[in-house]
C-alpha cells in the first residue's frame, strides 16, 4: 500500500514540477515578484493544493469518473440542456488549455537545449515530441514508470540548490533583495493553484483505478508539503540574481550557471527531466479527455506532437506569462465548485 501511495504521489508531483516550476518562471511570476509576501503565497497555495486534491480524488473515486467531461457534470450538474451545452464548451476550453500547456513544455525543452547546448530550437522540441510519442504509447504505465525514477531525482536536486542558496543570503534582510509589486499576492497564489488544478485533474482522473480511499488524504498532504518545500527552495535560489529576472527565460538556470557552474550539467538533466514528466502528464490528460472522439488515440497523439514543434517557436516565457494568469482566473470557479461539492467517506471501492 505504501509503495503504491508513493508512486501516485510522484506522478502528481511530476505533473506539477514542469518547465515553468523548475526553471523559476512560475515561482517568479506568481510569488517571487511580490517580495517577502510571496512566501506567504507559497504557503497558501500549498494548503489549497492539499484540500482540492483530496476533494477531487474523493469525487473521482465515488463517482467512478473516467474523463474531464464527467467530472464537470458532477461538480456543475447536468440537469438541463443548457447546462450540458455549457459543460461541453467549458470542456473544450479546458482541453485547449491542456494542449497549449503541452506545447509550452515542448517549447521549454527546445529553449533550454538552444540556450545551453546551442541546439536549434526546432530540433530540441522535436526530441521531446518523439519521447512523448514513445512514452504515451504505453499509456499510464509509461507515466508511472518515468515518474517513479525521475521525480525523486528532481526533488533531491531542488532541495540541494535551495539549501546551498540559503547560505548565500541574509535571512534577516530578505526583504532587501525582493522586487515589489503593488498587486495582491494572495490573489496571485490562488491563481497559481487554480490554473494548475485545471492541468492536474486529468492526471488525477487517470489514476482512478490505482487509488484507494485510505490513500487519498495522505497523498494530498504529501503533495501539499513537498510542493511547498520545493517552491520555497526555488524562491530562495532566485534571490540575489544580478540581472533583471524578467529578461531571463529560465531564472534558475541562470542562477545555477553563475553561482554553481559545477552543477550546470546536473541541473540540465533535472530541468529536461522535469519538462518531460509534465509534458507526458499533460499529453495523457488531453488524450484521456478526448477518448470519446472519433479520431483514435494514436492519431491524436501523433497529431499533437507534430503540431507542438512549430508552435514551440513562439517562445517559452511569453507563453507562460500570457496564458497562465488568464486560465488562473478561469480555474477559480472550478475550485469553488470542487470545494462545495458534497462527498461522503467510503472504505471499499465498488
Amino acid at each position: 500500500m505504501l509503495k503504491e501511495m508513493i508512486k501516485i504521489t510522484f506522478v502528481v508531483i511530476g505533473a506539477l514540477i514542469g518547465a515553468g516550476f523548475a526553471s523559476g518562471q512560475e515561482i517568479y511570476l506568481f510569488f517571487f515578484s511580490y517580495g517577502i509576501q510571496g512566501i506567504g503565497g507559497i504557503l497558501v497555495s500549498s494548503i489549497i493544493f492539499g484540500i482540492v486534491i483530496d476533494k477531487v480524488f474523493m469525487i473521482i473515486y465515488q463517482n467512478n469518473i473516467q474523463n474531464y467531461k464527467q467530472f464537470l457534470e458532477n461538480i456543475l450538474g447536468a440537469r438541463n440542456k443548457n447546462k450540458q451545452n455549457s459543460i461541453k464548451i467549458i470542456n473544450i476550453f479546458i482541453n485547449l488549455f491542456i494542449l497549449v500547456t503541452f506545447f509550452i513544455m515542448i517549447a521549454g525543452f527546445g529553449t533550454y537545449l538552444s540556450e545551453t547546448l546551442h541546439i536549434p530550437q526546432m530540433l530540441g522540441s522535436s526530441i521531446l515530441a518523439i519521447l512523448c510519442i514513445l512514452i504515451l504509447s504505453k499509456e499510464m504505465r509509461g507515466i508511472v514508470k518515468i515518474s517513479e525514477w525521475i521525480v525523486p531525482i528532481l526533488i533531491v536536486f531542488i532541495l540541494m540548490i535551495g539549501s546551498m542558496s540559503i547560505k548565500d543570503i541574509d535571512i534577516l534582510n530578505l526583504q532587501y533583495y525582493m522586487i515589489q509589486k503593488h498587486t495582491n499576492w494572495l490573489i496571485s497564489s490562488i491563481l497559481y493553484t487554480s490554473y494548475n488544478m485545471i492541468l492536474l485533474i486529468p492526471i488525477l482522473i487517470s489514476l482512478n483505478k490505482m487509488i484507494r480511499p485510505q490513500q487519498i488524504k495522505p497523498i494530498a498532504i504529501l503533495v501539499s508539503i513537498i510542493t511547498m518545500v520545493l517552491a520555497i527552495c526555488v524562491y530562495i535560489t532566485m534571490i540575489k540574481i544580478d540581472v533583471d529576472i524578467e529578461v531571463l527565460e529560465m531564472p534558475i538556470a541562470y542562477a545555477v550557471m553563475t553561482r554553481y557552474p559545477y552543477l550546470k550539467i546536473i541541473y540540465g538533466v533535472v530541468i529536461l527531466a522535469s519538462i518531460l514528466t509534465t509534458a507526458v502528464s499533460l499529453g495523457a490528460g488531453f488524450l484521456q479527455n478526448i477518448e470519446e472522439s472519433r479520431i483514435g488515440r494514436k492519431k491524436w497523439l501523433f497529431t499533437i506532437c507534430i503540431i507542438s514543434i512549430p508552435v514551440s517557436m513562439i517562445g517559452f516565457s511569453k507563453l507562460i506569462q500570457f496564458l497562465y494568469p488568464v486560465f488562473g482566473y478561469l480555474g477559480l470557479v472550478q475550485i469553488l465548485k470542487i470545494i462545495t461539492t458534497k462527498t461522503v467517506e467510503k472504505t471499499n471501492k465498488v
